[in-house]
């Protein structure tokens, strides 16, 4: 579900993977991992990162 919100989010802001990877302050590939569902364990510190990016709170990236 990480994968899916992550995705449907980036793309309500329109932003490419790699737009949001550079605004959120992780790796490309870090975020590609994400989206794919092959990282299905990110730390919290990355999360809080992507969901600052997206301008949601932590629950609305991780809710199932």
């Amino acid at each position: 579900m990480l994968a899916e919100n992550i995705k449907k989010l980036r793309k309500q802001h329109k932003l490419s993977q790699e737009e949001l990877a550079k605004k959120a302050g992780v790796t490309y590939s870090t975020l590609i991992k994400l989206e794919s569902g092959v990282n299905k364990n990110p730390t919290i510190k990355t999360l809080q990162q992507i969901a600052t990016a997206l301008e949601v709170t932590l629950d609305a990236l991780t809710k199932e």
